[in-house]
C-alpha cells in the first residue's frame, strides 16, 4: 500500500494553459502529459473554457466542490454535472466546452490510455465500514471529505492510497465521509 499525502501531490499547469492541476498519481511514475498510460488528478476550473483534448485517452469527471459545470461537446450532447452527479465517462479526444453553472468547481479527473489501459470511478459517501475488492490491475482511493482509516492507516482529506492487485483493503469513516474508489485495468 503506497500513500500518497495531499501535501507531496505535484501542481502543474494545463495542457491548454487555461489553469492548473494538482496530479495524485500517474503511471508510469513520472510520465509527461502526452505519454501516460493512466492519471489521477484534481483541477481548478475558475472560467468557461475548452477542456483540453487528448488523442486516445478515456477520462472520468466528478465534481468536488462547487455548483457544477455544463459539458457541451462538439456534436451537439450536453451533460450537466454537480456534485450529487454520478462520475462521468467520456472520451477525452471529443471536442467539449466546460460552462460553470454558478462560480467555480474543483473536480476529479482519471484517465487512461484507450486500448491499453481502462477505469471505472466509484463515489463512496456516508459513514461506517465497508470493504473493497480489487483483483486485478490497481486500485486508488482518494478521500475527499472525513477522516478515512484504510487497513487501520489513517487518510485526512486529500490524501490517497494506491494498492496493486489482488487486494481486499477495509475502510471506516464516520459519517459524513466522501472518497473515490478508481479501478485502473490493463488491457
Amino acid at each position: 500500500m503506497r500513500i500518497i499525502r495531499a501535501a507531496d501531490c505535484k501542481v502543474m499547469p494545463w495542457k491548454n494553459g487555461g489553469g492548473t492541476t494538482t496530479e495524485i498519481a500517474v503511471f508510469p511514475e513520472g510520465a509527461p502529459l502526452s505519454d501516460f498510460a493512466w492519471r489521477i488528478s484534481m483541477a481548478h476550473v475558475g472560467a468557461d473554457g475548452p477542456f483540453s483534448s487528448f488523442p486516445g485517452i478515456d477520462r472520468t469527471l466528478s465534481v468536488l466542490t462547487g455548483n457544477g459545470i455544463r459539458l457541451a461537446f462538439g456534436d451537439g450532447e450536453t451533460v450537466a454535472l454537480d456534485r450529487a452527479t454520478a462520475p462521468f465517462f467520456f472520451a477525452a479526444d471529443r471536442a467539449v466546452d466546460g460552462q460553470l453553472v454558478d462560480g467555480p468547481i474543483d473536480d476529479l479527473n482519471v484517465m487512461s490510455r484507450r486500448g491499453a489501459w481502462s477505469h471505472s470511478v466509484e463515489r463512496i459517501s456516508g459513514g461506517g465500514s465497508r470493504e473493497i475488492n480489487v483483483e486485478q490491475g490497481v486500485l486508488v482511493l482518494v478521500a475527499r471529505h472525513g477522516d478515512w482509516q484504510v487497513d487501520g492507516t489513517a487518510l485526512a482529506a486529500g490524501d490517497s492510497v494506491i494498492l496493486p492487485a489482488p487486494a481486499t483493503v477495509a475502510l471506516r469513516a464516520e459519517s459524513g465521509g466522501e472518497l473515490f474508489a478508481i479501478r485502473l485495468q490493463a488491457a
